[in-house]
């Protein structure tokens, strides 16, 4: 796919078609861009069940012409009951089952405060109107993708064991094969249940009574005081100024900081051209350095021990960019952060946009899928460590460490993108790829997102921390990486799943949006 989708009246990009046309359908019927991204999140919720769930955390950035651009945090906090008591005897949280289901679910709490930043820009559409495609496709059955029967396969023996998973994901208790179909009632009835009585009632309603009930009879920490106290937050986004844009993502518990860090840092190595040693070797060691920052200093924001916005200070960009060797590769032992999500955007007609991010952290998250309400619960809270001394310690009332990030670009010629992808250590990188590759070496959107793309480190499904590459690079490009000291692993596919779903929608100052989505997806750009 070479081609970028153009369009006057609004485009949604998502990693499942169907969730894109939710979107569009939603901007067909007079939604605006956060009305728009509502439905998508609803949808995907449904459409992609292994890497999406109503029981997860999300963030968004909200950009509206003439104004600084929105960022909400909707990332669910640990438990009260979630402390070293609870896990005497855990040399570690276990990763999934009731135990690993220890945070809070803040998705639907940022799908409710986008809304309010959306409600003072003219009528708002129902709940009805705005969940119906996501109770259609649960209602009728979704059919099941190649990438969901293949991590079904994959985490089946595990995930089986924990509560609910079998009986809502399995078909018959048989592992749901490509193009069969998939119902899911009980989610149906929940997603009703939101669209009538409104989105705070998952925290303070029925459906919170019903969630907190079922979590606490599984043996999750979770209880209803956990969700009386939940609610979204807005917070200051990240920026970094380049020579052509002001580039803005989330703070403290995302790895923003790193996103944005290395962008600012590859501008000082510029390459000449994209797609060579220059480009590859300047980002990925620009991703090495911002890393090492990263893991030094993000986590639950009251406990960050340096301001993220001073590490992207031009000062200490400048430093960082001279201590890269443009020939010769920083040796790598890292510590990875897996991760699995989808990101979406959205932009309307009024040139309106959001760039939003949505996750159960590891596949199918905890496995936990709750009897009443069929909601699928993340297992983020895993990305705790139980040794309190450690930068990420866990305690009740903590927010784990997220490498969801979304993206944002606001150009000085009066452009905004909105950019992201799914995948773990990759989100940055990826970023960085799409957003150079187009920004600063002049590649069409859709082009810059389809050409192949590397990996330094790990992402969902695997364990290895060296540097990945698609087949499609040019062997003379290997050779160099290789001869610079990289440690090069060429993936035996030409577009590998490993590098994530990317996605990127660019809207001009004379009304025209520019939407791209990734092939290695089950997604689509829908436009107006």
């Amino acid at each position: 796919m070479l081609h970028t989708q153009r369009s006057y009246g609004g485009s949604c990009v998502a990693p499942h078609h169907l969730a894109a046309s939710a979107g569009r359908d939603v901007l067909k019927q007079g939604g605006n861009a956060v009305e728009a991204m509502v439905a998508a999140a609803a949808a995907i919720a449904v459409v992609y069940p292994h890497m999406n769930a109503l029981g997860g955390d999300g963030f968004w950035l909200i950009h509206e012409p003439g104004k600084a651009p929105i960022a909400i945090d909707a990332c669910g906090p640990a438990a009260g009951l979630a402390n070293a008591d609870f896990y005497a005897g855990e040399s570690h949280i276990p990763e999934r089952g009731p135990k690993a289901a220890l945070t809070m679910a803040g998705t639907i709490g940022g799908w409710h405060e986008a809304l309010k930043v959306a409600s003072t820009w003219g009528k708002q559409l129902p709940l009805t109107t705005l969940l119906a495609g996501a109770i259609r496709h649960a209602e009728a059955g979704i059919s099941v993708t190649q990438s969901q029967e293949a991590l079904t396969a994959k985490h089946v023996e595990r995930l089986s064991q924990s509560p609910g998973f079998s009986d809502s994901l399995l078909l018959n208790g048989q592992l749901p094969r490509e193009g069969e179909r998939l119902r899911q009632p009980r989610l149906a009835a929940t997603l009703k249940r939101l669209a009538e009585a409104g989105l705070d009632d998952f925290y303070r309603g029925k459906l919170a009574a019903s969630m907190a009930k079922d979590l606490e009879a599984v043996g999750s920490p979770l209880r209803l005081a956990d969700f009386h106290a939940y609610r979204a937050q807005r917070v200051t986004p990240l920026e970094v100024t380049l020579q052509d844009a002001t580039l803005y993502n989330l703070p403290a518990p995302t790895q923003g900081m790193a996103s944005l860090m290395i962008l600012a840092i590859y501008e000082h190595l510029k390459a000449a051209e994209p797609n060579g040693f220059d480009h590859l070797h300047g980002l990925i060691e620009a991703t090495k350095r911002a890393f090492i920052l990263r893991d030094q200093n993000v986590t639950d924001p009251g406990r960050v021990p340096t301001p993220l916005q001073d590490l992207l200070s031009e000062e200490n960009i400048g430093l960082e960019a001279a201590q890269i060797d443009p020939q010769h590769a920083l040796p790598w032992p890292h510590k990875p952060a897996p991760g699995d999500t989808i990101w979406m955007g959205t932009v309307d007609s009024e040139g309106r946009a959001v760039s939003f991010i949505q996750s159960i952290y590891w596949e199918f998250g905890s496995g936990v899928v709750l009897p009443e309400s069929g909601v699928l619960w993340q297992n983020r809270g895993i990305s705790f460590s139980l040794n309190p001394d450690d930068l990420r310690g866990l305690a009740p009332g903590r927010k784990p460490f997220h490498t969801l990030n979304p993206a944002l670009a606001k150009f000085n010629d009066g452009r905004t993108m909105v950019y992201g992808t799914m995948g773990g250590e990759g989100q940055p990188q990826t970023q960085a790829a799409v957003f150079s590759r187009y920004a600063m070496h002049d590649m069409p959107l859709q082009q810059a997102i389809t050409a192949p793309r590397w990996l330094l480190g790990r992402t969902w499904g695997e364990s290895s921390t060296n540097l990945k590459l698609e087949a499609r690079f040019d062997d003379a490009l290997i050779t160099a990486l290789v001869t610079a000291g990289h440690d090069v692993e060429v993936l035996p596919e030409a577009f590998s799943d490993t590098m994530g779903h990317a996605g990127g929608i660019v809207h001009h100052p004379d009304g025209l949006i520019e939407s791209a989505h990734d092939p290695r997806s089950n997604g689509g750009a829908a436009s107006l």
